[in-house]
């Protein structure tokens, strides 16, 4: 502890009784007008647009087409709402960018003798997908526009892999998901081709569910028809028609109830109180009347029942919803010692045991409504060794997670959650009773299910929490103590920071002071990544504090930023490879690419409160391509468009 912080800690253990006494009395503060919103509100676009402007004219030095290509994305997904024709022009620019990659990227195979296009086909899911939320013809526009000459070796992958989902495939599928919400008929429509063909797009429930929104009868008939087709294929052998069929089946009929108010499709009233009524199974949205789904339940049942326990010689593992053969979005049946193509019958039992596995989830609606098999079902998962007891999956579990779960929900999913995610969940459980104000509901959560490390944070949280509560105002001699158990620095950062947190309604002197000190703990030169989400941890603590020692915070993180990004450009090429071509890549992925994001997406949040600060500290940035991410997401900020996650990728605000 440095002489300074021992001073802080004394002046504030001296003063002690004055904190306690002189807390500060709530003035009432006057509530802007809509008129004084409306200006603001204006001002901020004003400022946004400007900066646009700016960022798209710097992009045209940059030498990497890429970067070109990602600001000319960002930029027209940005500007669609008030000049669409300029958007068009850059979103048709983007596509002439990504063409050109996709012929310099042969151009280099042929000579390489082969490797996929990864960086232009990012960069063309990120067009297609970015174009789909304002216009679905030229979403597919660009689709056809920047597809990549079909190789020898994508041929001979898919002969090798009749089950395997391509990269383009996946596309495909994301964009009929997305084009669904924006115009569902239209989708509809691309839909039933792709069903013509023989294809089965799993996006289907989502072509279903907004259909149903705008036309019950057409909704209908779609069902109907998907269902008849799915009958009439193989699901045995056709991996995407049994992945839909099992989709469907996961998230159960429709109710009564829904299907009687779509009736009325010329009736808003109607059409949002079917919006109201619809229910979701295992986090789907149910898009089958009864009577379909039973029918297509019996089929896939039948075909289930076919199946027979793996042999040595037949050891594909069921792969698809709920058979565990999915693997980073492909589908993977055959297992890695096979040595031989498998026959016919061999890919048949696989189908099957996928089938079957996929069954393992939807067991109580098959109890509800196929009551008829649902013994023999549980049979069959007997002998061919799979358990019925379905704990909750991964990824539900991270939904759920993500999402903004009651501490009642949260302890009821961590009962069946896989083991790893178990004490994740209760911890989380505890922190959202602490939050809704019930200590005690959080001591009995940690005390009940948590050990160990996990239930002493909770509990020291817990007392913090009660601490900054009391009616007589927080002791700091009493904080300093309990923060000085904290066996890090970042534990200490972390307490202080919630701490602040918790006192800053009641108290807001002592959330200042105590952010102060977290602040000398971050002002140090980072040594690590670690270092910097540190201080963009403080700097985001002080925006409803104190905004300007926010970018007191972040302004010495940027110089720093601004030295590594020198020293990785002289090192390119020997030690690491931030920099091609002597220009930074602007794909996050990298330590230095994703620092820089965060710190753009904190001045973003900055933006709406100094614009000024904001943008003259995004221009600290030395090099022009950090300076350029920088300045868009203030961009995207003061426009109140959220950086959007991108499940195949690290977080990054040119994600779509």
């Amino acid at each position: 502890m440095t002489k300074l912080f021992l001073v802080i800690v004394v002046l504030g253990v001296t003063f002690v009784p004055v904190l306690a006494q002189d807390q500060p009395t709530a003035q009432p503060t006057a509530q802007p007008t809509a008129e004084d919103q409306d200006k603001a509100k204006a001002e901020r676009e004003k400022n946004a647009y400007r900066l646009l402007d700016q960022v798209i004219a710097e992009a045209q030095t940059l030498r990497l087409t890429e970067n070109r290509v990602r600001v000319q994305i960002t930029a027209a997904d940005l500007l669609w709402d008030t000049n669409q024709g300029r958007a068009r022009s850059l979103f048709a620019q983007a596509a002439e960018g990504i063409a050109e990659l996709n012929r310099n990227q042969q151009n280099n195979n042929n000579r390489r003798g082969g490797g996929p296009p990864n960086r232009s086909f990012q960069l063309r899911q990120d067009l297609v997908l970015a174009a789909a939320r304002h216009d679905a013809q030229l979403a597919y526009q660009m689709l056809a526009l920047t597809k990549a000459p079909v190789t020898t070796t994508d041929v001979d992958q898919n002969v090798r892999s009749r089950f395997q989902f391509s990269a383009e495939d996946n596309l495909e599928q994301a964009l009929l998901s997305r084009v669904a919400a924006l115009d569902p008929k239209f989708a509809a429509t691309n839909a039933e081709q792709m069903m013509d063909k023989g294809t089965f797009p799993r996006s289907m429930p989502d072509v279903l569910a907004q259909l149903q929104k705008q036309d019950a009868d057409a909704a209908a008939k779609l069902a109907d028809k998907t269902v008849k087709k799915l009958q009439a294929a193989n699901m045995l052998t056709s991996n995407d028609a049994a992945n839909l069929a099992q989709l469907l089946l996961m998230a159960g009929p429709r109710s009564a109830d829904a299907n009687a108010n779509a009736t009325n499709t010329n009736s808003a009233t109607a059409n949002a109180t079917n919006a109201n009524a619809t229910t979701t199974t295992n986090g789907r949205t149910p898009v089958l009347d009864q009577s379909t789904y039973v029918d297509l339940m019996s089929s896939v049942v039948d075909l289930a029942l076919k199946a027979t326990p793996a042999t040595q010689g037949n050891n594909a593992r069921p792969a698809g919803p709920g058979g565990g053969g999915m693997r980073r979005g492909v589908t993977t049946i055959i297992g890695s010692n096979t040595q031989s193509a498998p026959s016919d019958a061999d890919l048949e039992q696989v189908g099957a045991r996928r089938l079957l596995a996929g069954l393992q989830r939807s067991l109580p609606l098959i109890d509800q409504y196929l009551p008829s098999k649902s013994a023999q079902v549980r049979q069959k998962f007997a002998d061919v060794g799979i358990s019925t007891n379905s704990p909750m999956s991964m990824v539900q579990t991270l939904n759920i997670l993500q999402g903004d779960a009651t501490a009642d929900a949260l302890i009821q999913v961590a009962a069946t959650a896989p083991p790893q995610l178990q004490t994740r969940l209760y911890q989380q459980a505890a922190y959202k009773a602490l939050e809704d104000g019930d200590t005690t509901r959080a001591r009995q959560i940690a005390t009940d299910h948590l050990q160990a490390n996990a239930r002493d944070a909770v509990m020291q949280r817990i007392d913090f929490r009660e601490m900054t509560l009391k009616a007589d105002g927080a002791r700091l001699e009493d904080i300093h103590q309990m923060v000085a158990r904290a066996q890090t620095d970042a534990e200490k950062i972390d307490l202080l920071v919630q701490i602040a947190s918790d006192a800053q309604k009641n108290n807001p002197k002592l959330a200042s002071q105590l952010l102060d000190e977290a602040k000398q703990m971050t002002s140090r030169r980072a040594t690590g990544y670690d270092q910097f989400e540190q201080q963009l941890k403080v700097a985001d603590a002080f925006a409803s504090v104190d905004p300007a020692r926010s970018f007191e915070v972040l302004e010495p993180g940027i110089s720093q930023l601004n030295e590594l990004l020198q020293a990785a450009s002289v090192l390119s090429g020997f030690e690491i490879n931030v920099f091609r071509d002597g220009e930074m890549s602007m794909q996050a992925g990298g330590g230095l690419a994703n620092e820089v994001n965060r710190f753009g997406q904190e001045l973003a949040q900055l933006a709406r409160l100094d614009f000024e600060r904001s943008e003259t500290l995004a221009g600290r940035f030395q090099f022009p391509e950090p300076r350029i991410m920088a300045r868009l997401a203030i961009v995207q900020g003061l426009l109140g468009v959220k950086p959007t996650n991108n499940t195949q990728g690290p977080t990054n605000f040119f994600r779509n």
